[in-house]
């Protein structure tokens, strides 16, 4: 399969690859802006399942993020069996001093990105051939969900997430492009040590990431525009 994997370097996204990894059929391109990260990775990879992964350095505040991502595509110009959104932008402000910069940055990593993403490999998908999307999103972003001080703009931004699925999913029931999100909860990362010091959450990122890879790999043909909660615990 053709997998395409942001915020590849670190948390659940690396986990993501390493699994996918494991079978050395799949062909992986890996996302994120820390290079030395990413080569890390690639190394792992290397050792552990004799996958050569390809590694793109993208930096998802760059203004050139559309014509980047353009660039890293046009080499691989081939369809994509699994794309998944899993890069992720986090700010723990009280909402009064929240800076529009910081609204901007949220937004353009956890809801832009994936619009370019999606704009520019639709395009290239055969429609003989199923593309699951998997959009990774959080329970902060689920309306009805427990939310917290200080995480408005980034639960904001997972809300924008979780209606993109529902509309493009809708968009493009005809073809064979399903497009899914996953509300997580709580995970072992350095992203949620951030937002809650000293909170220790019930699941890993590898655990998460079995469960990622696992539902990405199923027949979508059933499960399509759907916002998934995936959590045991809150935060």
């Amino acid at each position: 399969m053709n997998i395409l994997v942001t915020g590849a370097s670190k948390g659940i996204g690396f986990e993501i690859v390493k699994q996918f990894a494991r079978d050395s059929s799949n062909n992986i391109i890996a996302l994120s802006r820390d290079i030395e990260l990413l080569q890390n990775l690639q190394l792992t990879c290397k050792e552990e399942c004799d996958n050569n992964i390809h590694i793109y350095s993208v930096d998802f505040l760059a203004s050139s993020l559309n014509d980047d991502l353009k660039k890293i595509l046009r080499n691989h110009n081939t369809h994509i069996d699994i794309i998944i959104n899993n890069a992720g932008y986090l700010i723990n402000k009280p909402f009064i001093e929240i800076l529009p910069e910081d609204i901007k940055s949220v937004f353009q990593v956890n809801v832009t990105a994936p619009i370019y993403i999606l704009q520019n490999i639709i395009p290239l998908l055969n429609n003989d051939q199923v593309c699951h999307v998997v959009n990774i999103g959080s329970m902060g972003g689920v309306q009805g969900s427990v939310k917290f001080p200080g995480l408005s703009i980034y639960s904001s931004s997972k809300a924008a997430l979780a209606n993109l699925t529902e509309c493009l999913a809708e968009e493009y029931k005809e073809k064979n492009i399903k497009i899914n999100c996953l509300a997580l909860g709580s995970v072992q990362t350095e992203m949620l040590s951030n937002a809650f010091p000293g909170y220790q959450a019930q699941v890993t990122a590898v655990e998460m990431a079995k469960y990622v890879v696992q539902f990405s790999c199923q027949n979508p043909v059933y499960i399509n525009g759907k916002i998934i909660p995936v959590s045991n615990s809150t935060p």
